[in-house]
């Protein structure tokens, strides 16, 4: 696997983690799959390749249409989640973006759910896609937008409450990063020579239990889980304190949370190669 400096952040950070991604982010990074999986026109017989697949959402949710799906994700409990969760998939495997062991134009598609704002070089991911995707095939794309949306950004609010200090996490150098806007995004896919390239901003309210918000950074995952895992009991009740205090206006008569959240999805079509 080729890695950077966050590379190798990113995949310690989520190591031996899926089963508590499962149960708390990810219903949240579950809202745009249809609408990913609509954008290179995934239905029955395509040949989708679902890069950083995760707990398999994607990967499950394209295979139901019929697909013949393949999927891919750098964590190895990542990978055997997966494996147990979509048994119809033709292969789920170890393998990491932007190196992978595939061959070159055997996809109708490839997508990549919240997976290029997890990798070290943003470019060489979405160049890897476009070489895995045949001639006229699709490629589409998710990712957080910046500045944070209110779900994401409530973290900050909880910890500013708390009087808890964030410590400096690991970044995409500057020269590879790109700006996590529309046309940021969409013109990453430019940059990489794709063809009809569209950006969208996805709106929505994720909807979830207040323990299952909580208990994704509690149990170390995103950039939440790297201050609550670092802190001792006392701290850790007091942001908890916190953390129910901040989220009480967003909770709905039956309990469950309503966050305000947002994704920007990128989609664009491999070029036909130009005449020999």
């Amino acid at each position: 696997m080729t890695t950077t400096a966050y590379d190798e952040y990113v995949r310690s950070h989520w190591s031996g983690r899926a089963a508590a991604y499962d149960r708390s982010l990810a219903a949240l990074c579950a809202h745009p799959a249809p609408s990913l999986l609509d954008a290179v026109d995934v239905g029955a017989g395509t040949r989708v390749l679902d890069a950083g697949t995760g707990s398999g959402t994607v990967a499950a949710l394209a295979s139901a249409r019929g697909a013949v799906v393949v999927a891919v994700d750098a964590e190895p409990s990542m990978v055997e989640l997966t494996r147990r969760r979509v048994p119809s998939a033709e292969e789920v495997r170890l393998a990491a973006l932007p190196r992978l062991p595939l061959t070159s134009g055997s996809f109708d598609a490839a997508v990549a759910n919240f997976v290029i704002n997890h990798v070290g070089d943003p470019r060489a991911a979405v160049d890897e896609l476009r070489r895995v995707v045949w001639p006229a095939g699709r490629i589409a794309v998710t990712i957080w937008p910046d500045p944070p949306p209110e779900a994401q950004s409530l973290w900050g609010r909880v910890f500013d409450a708390a009087g808890v200090d964030r410590p400096t996490a690991p970044t995409v150098d500057v020269d590879r990063d790109f700006p996590r806007t529309p046309d940021g995004l969409g013109g990453l896919l430019d940059a990489a020579g794709l063809a009809d390239v569209r950006c969208e901003t996805i709106t929505w309210a994720h909807r979830t239990d207040p323990e299952a918000w909580w208990s994704g950074p509690a149990n170390g995952i995103s950039k939440p889980g790297l201050v609550l895992v670092a802190q001792p009991p006392d701290v850790l009740a007091r942001i908890r304190a916190v953390y129910d205090e901040v989220t009480a206006s967003y909770r709905d008569a039956d309990g469950l949370l309503a966050l305000p959240t947002a994704a920007l999805l990128a989609s664009a079509t491999v070029p036909l190669a130009p005449p020999g």
